[in-house]
């Protein structure tokens, strides 16, 4: 007999740690770091609804290896200079009720806004294009010493996460940051061992990986959430990332989440919907044609995040054996306890909402898409319950009493 595989499954990863269900929180903007770059109390407040609400494995938003490199203000930090006891607050709240909790590890390279850094690194000096110059300041190539340094700092970055109670980490591999950089030939145009052939671009991702690994242990997982592709002309394309993603299981990564897009092409913040087909937007996830062709080249287990509205969604992308786990993020905002009530209801669906202020321009400057979720997220920071009914304006108030005259700077595409 087949086994029946439902979202209440447990799943076991090759490193032989179990989450158990197939609900994964993906990561997202938060901004509640301190001014020392520690996670705030009122994170831990968020993380542990999130467990509570049933999800098997919690991702982490962005935390920066390195905090001379931000890719936003108000990033949480993990390095030796890191408040661990905040961690551990953050983290025993994370994984209450048996979730696991995984640190997700960045770099952002040259995806730092101009207010943050006047010369960020990159693998070359190609700057971001499609009329992000103004906000983005043009990044100097990084030298081979200093490439090597921030493979360390993954690795050190990831050690101190497994010390601070985390159960897992993620390399953040996708949406343009500093590992996606080094993997697309559009930005990485270095002619040593770093660059020129997918070979060599992908070299420092599988080292990031190798020296975590001798960091932390065969035995604690290790993931990566990786384009599926950039979306552009002369990026990363579909067939290098398969080839990616066929190196990195024989590696022994333990979970490879599929994303797509960068800042000029911001296919993860849901740009992607009007480029689909038909058929692919009816089966909800933005990239389950991918993660079928995936399927057939790569053993690693695979999450496929982005789309996701429904109960009889979530159970066919798990049906069709292209994904081992369903990612979600935005509905979580909403919805904290959605994998409950999905699980309740097989015919639960959710209608997401789109904010705006009626100010096509103003939406536009202040990313507020982006910061209307952050905001819901604050709300239950301070142990309130999010507002779906919160008003565009309302979040601008609220962004500029946060931020000041900073929220007004780009910082997203």
């Amino acid at each position: 007999m087949t086994e029946t595989i439902d979202l209440a499954s447990p799943f076991k990863l090759p490193c032989g740690a179990v989450i158990p269900n197939r609900f994964l929180k993906s990561a997202m903007s938060e901004q509640l770091g301190t001014r020392h770059h520690d996670p705030v109390p009122g994170l831990a407040r968020v993380y542990e609804r999130w467990a509570k609400g049933g999800v098997g494995l919690n991702m982490s938003g962005n935390i920066m290896i390195d905090r001379t490199a931000l890719g936003e203000p108000k990033n949480v930090v993990l390095d030796d200079q890191s408040d661990l006891a905040a961690f551990r607050n953050w983290t025993r709240a994370a994984t209450t009720c048996g979730s696991h909790f995984w640190a997700q590890l960045n770099h952002p390279g040259k995806q730092i806004p101009s207010f943050l850094a006047k010369e960020p690194v990159a693998p070359s000096a190609v700057p971001l294009g499609r009329g992000l110059e103004k906000a983005f300041n043009t990044p100097r190539a990084l030298e081979e010493s200093e490439i090597l340094e921030i493979i360390q700092r993954f690795a050190a970055a990831a050690a101190l996460a497994k010390e601070a109670g985390f159960t897992g980490v993620q390399i953040h591999g996708a949406h343009g940051y500093l590992v996606s950089q080094f993997l697309s030939p559009r930005h990485n145009q270095r002619e040593d061992q770093w660059g020129g052939c997918l070979e060599n671009r992908m070299r420092f991702v599988l080292e990031i990986y190798r020296a975590i690994r001798e960091r932390v242990g065969a035995a604690f997982p290790v993931g990566i959430k990786l384009n599926s592709a950039d979306f552009m002309k002369d990026g990363f394309s579909e067939t290098d990332s398969m080839a990616v993603v066929d190196q990195l299981a024989q590696a022994g990564m333990d979970l490879i989440e599929i994303s797509g897009g960068t800042y000029e092409n911001p296919s993860m913040m849901g740009s992607l919907k009007n480029q689909v087909k038909e058929s692919t937007r009816n089966r909800e996830a933005y990239f389950m044609d991918y993660a079928e062709k995936v399927r057939r080249v790569a053993t690693a287990p695979l999450a496929v995040t982005g789309g996701f509205r429904s109960a009889r969604g979530m159970q066919a992308a798990l049906d069709s054996g292209a994904t081992d786990f369903v990612g979600l993020a935005r509905p979580l905002v909403l919805v904290p306890d959605l994998p409950q009530r999905v699980l309740a209801d097989p015919d639960y669906t959710l209608d997401l909402a789109s904010p705006t202020t009626g100010i096509k321009n103003l939406d536009k400057s202040l990313g507020i898409g982006l910061v209307w979720f952050e905001q819901q997220i604050h709300r239950m920071a301070r142990g309130k319950d999010p507002k779906k009914n919160l008003s565009a304006w309302r979040t601008v108030w609220m962004q500029l009493a946060g931020m000041g005259a900073t929220s007004f700077k780009r910082r997203r595409a």
